[in-house]
């Protein structure tokens, strides 16, 4: 595993949230429920299935990698408080 950090969207159906906490393999946070954004040594295929294990079989999923860098981040409002804290390392 690297030591390089990638940025990705991670989204799953809202209900389907296993009952204990989801181990993002790598730094996160929360948008809304069942949406995240997280910073992993993974790859995009390796952090997909860690989630999807983790998950009711049959679970909708999706791990989009994101670019990494202030002008090209996601915009967006009424999300958890904090994510744009989070993505400035602050």
């Amino acid at each position: 595993m690297a030591d390089e950090t990638s940025l990705y969207l991670i989204w799953h159906e809202p209900g389907a949230a296993p009952s204990q906490p989801l181990d993002l393999h790598g730094d996160g946070h929360p948008l809304a429920e069942g949406l995240w954004l997280v910073r992993s040594a993974l790859t995009r295929s390796r952090l997909y299935h860690r989630i999807k294990w983790q998950l009711p079989e049959g679970t909708a999923l999706l791990c989009a990698p994101l670019a990494d860098e202030p002008d090209k981040w996601p915009k967006f409002k009424g999300m958890e408080a904090g994510a744009l804290a989070w993505l400035n390392g602050d």
